[in-house]
């Protein structure tokens, strides 16, 4: 074995531990029954209701657990159905807003709900963006696999 199949193979040994813990960390938290109705309600019926956001919490995998165990949580700016499927504009809430972490968590965010079949796509607010010093702001643009935008000029293009 080489090197680099030896650290492939710790990388996906310390990835399955990582979720192992974060599963169990959710459902410490969470009522498994209560998320799997949520997780089973289509999502583009919720748009406006309470529900929305505990369903969307969800639809999340292992980057809930950093959600929930941190004290952080997400806000809807901004959901809309299309033909293709719900587009989101999403800005977080709680500890995430000064966690160091978190251009990680809005990855894993959006990795998680694009994966979901009506989900077609998940925006993040640039108040957010705001939020971040500049460093943080920096690496998140040039590292980040996310975009930010306006949630009322993205409201006003939709409805042109």
């Amino acid at each position: 074995m080489d090197d680099d199949d030896l650290v492939a193979k710790y990388a996906a040994e310390a990835r399955m531990s990582m979720e192992r813990e974060a599963q169990q960390r959710i459902a410490e938290m969470v009522d498994s029954e209560e998320e799997a109705r949520l997780r089973n309600i289509p999502i583009s019926t919720l748009i406006g209701s309470e529900f929305l956001v505990p369903a969307i919490l969800s639809r999340l995998g292992p980057v809930r657990a950093a959600l929930d165990g941190h004290g952080g949580g997400i806000q809807v700016d901004f959901a809309h159905q299309t033909e293709e499927g719900v587009i989101f504009i999403l800005d977080l809430t709680g500890a995430c807003l000064s966690c160091g972490a978190a251009p990680g968590t809005l990855d894993g965010i959006k990795s998680d709900l694009e994966r979901d079949e009506e989900i077609h796509q998940v925006l993040f607010s640039n108040a957010l963006l705001a939020t971040f010093d500049d460093l943080g702001r920096e690496f998140i643009l040039a590292h980040g696999h996310v975009q930010f935008v306006s949630s009322e000029a993205y409201a006003n293009t939709m409805e042109e």
